[in-house]
C-alpha cells in the first residue's frame, strides 16, 4: 500500500483521522508534530500548554486522508484533559526520550491510560525519540522492542531534529488506521448486501429485543392464524 504526501487539498477529503501524541513532558512530542506537519524544528521550543493540534493531508491507497494530530503537555497538571483529548482518536503515538530512562519507564502507565479512554481498535506506535543523542542513550533499543512486541504495538526510533523516521512513524500509523477503517467499511457493505439479499429472499430478520416474524404464508396476529 503506497503513501505519499500531496500537500493540502481543497477538494474532497475521504477520511479524517485523529491521532494523539502522549508521553512525558520534554520527550519531543511537539517537535515530532512540527516536523511532520510543517517540516520544521524549533530549537527554542517551549513546553506545550494545554492542547493544540495541527493537520496534514496525504494520499493513502489513492484516498485523500487528513491527519488531525493532537498534542498535549505531558505534565501531571494537564491530565484532566484526558477524556476529551482521547475521544474520537483512531491512532496514538506513545513517545519517550531514549536518553531518559524514566520517560520509558512511564510508558506502561501512559499505555494503560490510553487504553482506558480510547477506542479498543486504536492503532498505537511506540516511539523512541532523540536518536541524534545516541551517545547519551539510556534506553536500549531491545528493551523498547520487547515492550512493543509484548503489547502488540508498532515501534520506531526517531529524531525530530534530524528528521529521521518521523515521516515513517506517522505514515505507519495512518496506513494501518486506513487498513482497519477500510476493512470495517468492507464488512459493513457485505453485511448490508447480505441483509438486502435476505429481505429479497423472504428470510427471517431478527431485530434485537424482538421475536422473529415468519415470512411464509401464515402470519399470526391477535391469537388467530
Amino acid at each position: 500500500m503506497s503513501s505519499s504526501y500531496k500537500g493540502d487539498f481543497s477538494n474532497r477529503i475521504d477520511y479524517v483521522f485523529k491521532i494523539v501524541l502522549i508521553g512525558d513532558s520534554a520527550v519531543g512530542k511537539s517537535q515530532l508534530l512540527s516536523r511532520f506537519a510543517r517540516n520544521e524544528f524549533n530549537l527554542d521550543s517551549k513546553a506545550t500548554i494545554g492542547v493544540e493540534f495541527q493537520t496534514r493531508t496525504l494520499t493513502i491507497d489513492h484516498k485523500t486522508v487528513k491527519a488531525q494530530i493532537w498534542d498535549t503537555a505531558g505534565q501531571e497538571r494537564y491530565r484532566a484533559v484526558t477524556s476529551a483529548y482521547y475521544r474520537g482518536a483512531v491512532g496514538a503515538m506513545l513517545v519517550y526520550d531514549i536518553t531518559k530512562r524514566q520517560t520509558f519507564d512511564h510508558v506502561a502507565r501512559w499505555l494503560e491510560e490510553l487504553r482506558g479512554h480510547a477506542d479498543k481498535n486504536i492503532v498505537i506506535i511506540l516511539v523512541g525519540n532523540k536518536t541524534d543523542l545516541e551517545s547519551l542513550r539510556a534506553v536500549p533499543t531491545e528493551d523498547a522492542k520487547d515492550f512493543a512486541e509484548k503489547e502488540s504495538l508498532f515501534f520506531m526510533e526517531t529524531s525530530a531534529l534530524e528528521a529521521t523516521n518521523v515521516e515513517s512513524a506517522f505514515i505507519t500509523v495512518l496506513t494501518d488506521i486506513y487498513r482497519v477503517v477500510s476493512k470495517k467499511a468492507l464488512v459493513a457493505n457485505e453485511s448490508e448486501s447480505a441483509g438486502s439479499s435476505a429481505l429479497l429472499k423472504g428470510a427471517n430478520i431478527v431485530v434485537p429485543g424482538q421475536e422473529p416474524i415468519p415470512t411464509g404464508n401464515k402470519f399470526s396476529c391477535c391469537g388467530t392464524s
